[in-house]
């Protein structure tokens, strides 16, 4: 017998950003089925509890919307990258930075969200994998990558992003780094750093063009950017300045694109991914899985960013 509606699961982060989710749960649902799609609600409970929903998911669905923040983004791609039967991913973007969002343009009025997760078109993205663990956009280390996860529900909820940065503030003061050896294809390198990154957005933190130009989301290629510790504290605001402007400053840092880069270090390193705590590693192996999963978003958008990222790929020789 032939199924006459598609099916949609629909999993939500009741507690992200200011809970406005639950204010807005009857449109949302209603933008959902209103595209004929049989609709499958479930509200997470605990952390990492999408990851398994996704993964356990019966046959029969054919789209995963979710809705939260990016570390809910984080875990639906991660339950989905465990599935040997993958399927489309509409975000509602509904945290208090929304990166991944902001990159590929969908809106943050949820109910337009909505729309797009079930009327746009499915634009294959690349993953992260750090060791055994799944990124979407970003893999961190160093000064304020723990702000986000050590950052209280409650003051983010207040504050929003201004949380973080307040958060911060407070440990320049007193910065921690880390001697690392780096290895890639690229480059290898080592030294004492307070910073690294490996990332596929075009905002990092709700701040834009920290991570390097030319971002394309489907070229199997991370932008990759290393700060070195500051001698002093003069060194240390020439490095700050550097970022403020968004420019990279080839004294301190070394930024570059690679697929694949190994990180190494006697203590262990605490990572972040997607804003999330990822785990301690002395050994880090960051690597790129090409067009792993397939990101629902405008039509109109998919047709800009495709015309952009094929004026950078001809532009800059890549294939």
């Amino acid at each position: 017998m032939e199924r006459l509606e598609k099916k949609l699961y629909f999993i939500y982060n009741p507690l992200a950003g200011k809970g406005t989710i639950r204010g807005k749960l009857y449109e949302v649902i209603q933008a959902l089925a209103s595209a004929e799609y049989e609709v499958t609600v479930y509200p997470t409970r605990e952390p990492r509890d999408a990851i398994e929903r996704v993964r356990q998911l019966s046959e029969g669905y054919d789209l995963v919307v979710c809705s939260g923040g990016d570390g809910t983004l984080d875990e639906v791609v991660t339950g989905m990258m465990r599935r040997e039967k993958k399927l489309p991913i509409g975000y509602i973007p509904a945290g208090s930075c929304n990166d991944f969002a902001r990159s590929l343009q969908i809106p943050g009025n949820m109910q337009q969200a909505a729309e797009i997760a079930v009327r746009g078109r499915d634009f294959t993205v690349d993953v992260g994998s750090l060791n055994d663990r799944s990124f979407v956009y970003v893999a961190a280390f160093g000064i304020f990558t723990d702000v986000s996860y050590s950052t209280k529900q409650g003051m983010k909820n207040v504050l929003g992003h201004m949380a973080y940065i307040l958060e911060g503030m407070k440990r320049i003061t007193n910065v921690k780094s880390y001697y690392l050896k780096v290895t890639s294809a690229e480059m290898d390198f080592e030294g004492d750093f307070l910073f690294g990154m490996v990332t596929n957005s075009k905002s990092v933190g709700g701040f834009k063009s920290i991570v390097g130009k030319n971002v394309i989301f489907d070229d199997g290629l991370f932008e990759v950017t290393f700060i070195k510790r500051p001698k002093n504290a003069m060194e240390l605001q020439e490095i700050l300045a550097a970022l403020a402007n968004f420019q990279i400053d080839t004294k301190y840092m070394y930024s570059f694109k690679s697929s694949r880069i190994v990180v190494e270090s006697k203590e262990p390193v605490p990572w972040a991914l997607d804003g999330e705590y990822g785990g301690e590693y002395t050994r880090a192996e960051i690597s790129n899985n090409p067009r792993a999963v397939e990101i629902r978003i405008a039509s109109e958008i998919l047709e800009n960013i495709r015309k952009e990222q094929g004026t950078v790929r001809t532009g800059s020789g890549a294939e």
